[in-house]
């Protein structure tokens, strides 16, 4: 039996039952054995919902080079760059986009060509610069920079 047979066995076996634990994970082990045919086929069967574990095994094996290409791209951008990709709705990379912006917000680097940007995007991007600002100036969560008024 092959490693394809095997796996689209299992997922008939698991159709309309809970996936066993043990099953489950030889078969994602032995996902980066089939082709790249095989793959697809696995990653489109209608025996697996939309956000099954093994649904995305299989996509993970057939993109994994392009998506850490993608998050490398990312990280290594200059600002403005990342700012543009920010901007483009379209072009598949805003979220990561904007984790990226967040971090380089917290580390220091163009806060103001950063907070710029998100003031002017979505409500959850300006609530998040806020919260920001109120950091700095008050202090954060902790407790550090801001004393409980003495009256209490």
């Amino acid at each position: 039996m092959t490693d394809y047979k095997y796996i689209m066995g299992q997922c008939k076996k698991f159709h309309f039952t809970t996936w066993d634990e043990d099953a489950l994970r030889e078969c994602q082990s032995i996902m980066p054995n089939l082709t790249r045919d095989e793959l697809v086929r696995v990653y489109r069967s209608r025996l697996l919902g939309e956000k099954h574990p093994l649904k995305q095994t299989a996509f993970k094996v057939l993109f994994a080079e392009k998506v850490g290409k993608r998050e490398e791209r990312i990280k290594t951008e200059d600002t403005d760059a990342l700012i543009q990709e920010f901007l483009d709705k379209k072009g598949g990379n805003v979220a990561l986009a904007r984790k990226e912006l967040r971090e380089r917000y917290k580390a220091g680097k163009d806060k103001q060509k950063i907070a710029g940007v998100f003031n002017v995007s979505t409500k959850s991007d300006q609530q998040w610069v806020k919260s920001q600002i109120r950091k700095e100036r008050y202090g954060d969560s902790n407790g550090n920079q801001w004393k409980k008024p003495s009256w209490k």
